[in-house]
C-alpha cells in the first residue's frame, strides 16, 4: 500500500520536469537575426608570408652547423600579420590586422567577425594583405543580393583567393 504514494510522487515529478522542458524548448523564442537582416561572416585562418625571404647559408655558416642540421636555406620563422578590409556599398565596415599566433610569431593569423546587414542588393569589396609591403595582394568585388536571414561567409584560400559563399 505504501508504494502507490511513491509512484504518485515520482509521476508528479516526472510530469513537472516534462512540463519544464516543454515550456523552455519553445519560450523564449530564439531569433538569430532581426527581421529584414542578413549576416556577413568573415572567418578564416591563414599563414601570412615570412617577414624575410629564405636565403642560402654561407659555407662558413654551414661548417658551424652539425651535419644533421645542414640544409641549403636559412628561413626566418616570423610571419607577416594578415590585414583585411571589407567594404559594403562603398563604406568600410570591417578593418582588422590579425597578428600571427605563437611565441615566435610563426603561426597562423585567425579572423572571425559577424556583421548584421540589411537584406537586399549590396556591393561588397574585400581586400587582404598577407605579404610584406603596402599593397593588398588579394581582392574580390561582387554585387550580391542577400535574402533575409542569409549568411554570407567571406573566406580565404591561398589557391582560390578571397571567396564569398
Amino acid at each position: 500500500m505504501k508504494h502507490w504514494k511513491a509512484w504518485l510522487a515520482q509521476g508528479v515529478l516526472y510530469g513537472a520536469f516534462a512540463l519544464f522542458l516543454g515550456v523552455f524548448s519553445h519560450w523564449p523564442r530564439y531569433q538569430a537575426l532581426p527581421p529584414g537582416q542578413a549576416l556577413l561572416k568573415v572567418s578564416f585562418i591563414h599563414h601570412g608570408q615570412r617577414v624575410a625571404p629564405c636565403r642560402p647559408y654561407t659555407p662558413e655558416e654551414l661548417a658551424k652547423l652539425p651535419a644533421n642540421m645542414r640544409t641549403p636555406l636559412k628561413c626566418e620563422r616570423e610571419r607577416v600579420p594578415v590585414e583585411i578590409e571589407v567594404d559594403l556599398d562603398g563604406a568600410t565596415v570591417f578593418r582588422h590586422v590579425a597578428q600571427p599566433a605563437g611565441l615566435s610569431r610563426d603561426g597562423a593569423s585567425t579572423v572571425y567577425h559577424r556583421l548584421a546587414v540589411p537584406a537586399g542588393e549590396h556591393r561588397i569589396a574585400v581586400r587582404l594583405k598577407d605579404a610584406p609591403g603596402a599593397a593588398f595582394a588579394h581582392t574580390r568585388e561582387a554585387v550580391l543580393t542577400l535574402k533575409e536571414a542569409q549568411v554570407l561567409v567571406i573566406d580565404f584560400d591561398p589557391q582560390k583567393g578571397v571567396t564569398l559563399s
